[in-house]
C-alpha cells in the first residue's frame, strides 16, 4: 500500500463518496473525493491522482466520457469504474476506454482494495517505462 499515493473519488451519490473514502482511508489511503466528474477535471487535485475511482452513471459527464476527456488532454491514470447499472454497452465501453476494473455495487472491501492495488501497480509499471 502507497499511502502517499492520491486516489480520487467521484461519484455524484454523496453517501457512496464517504462511504469509499472511509474504507480508503481506513486502509491507509490518501483520498480527494468530488461530486462530479466536471468538479474533478477543473481541481488542483488532477495533477496528483495516482488511481481514480469512478461512477459509471453521473449526471453530466458520466465514467467513460470521464476517461475519454483525460486521455484526450494527456493523462494516464489507472481507473477503476463502478456502477449499479449491468448495462454492458457501457461496460464494454468503459473497459475499451482504459479502465482497468468494473465493479458492480454493492463493492466489497477487498474486491475494491485488491482492484486499487492493481491499479496503482499499474500506474507505477506505467511510470516506470
Amino acid at each position: 500500500m502507497a499511502a502517499t499515493s492520491l486516489i480520487s473519488i467521484v461519484d455524484d451519490d454523496l453517501s457512496v463518496r464517504e462511504a469509499t473514502t472511509s474504507l480508503l482511508e481506513a486502509n491507509g489511503y490518501v483520498t480527494a473525493a468530488f461530486g462530479s466528474a466536471e468538479e474533478f477535471l477543473r481541481s488542483e487535485r488532477l495533477k496528483d491522482t495516482c488511481c481514480l475511482v469512478t461512477d459509471l452513471c453521473m449526471p453530466g459527464v458520466n465514467g467513460v466520457d470521464l476517461q475519454r476527456r483525460l486521455s484526450s488532454a494527456g493523462h494516464s491514470i489507472p481507473t477503476i469504474v463502478i456502477t449499479a447499472h449491468s448495462d454492458g454497452h457501457m461496460h464494454a465501453a468503459a473497459l475499451r476506454c482504459g479502465a482497468l476494473a468494473l465493479l458492480l455495487k454493492p463493492v466489497s472491501e477487498q474486491q475494491l482494495i485488491s482492484c486499487l492495488e492493481g491499479a496503482l501497480q499499474a500506474g507505477r509499471s506505467g511510470a516506470a517505462q
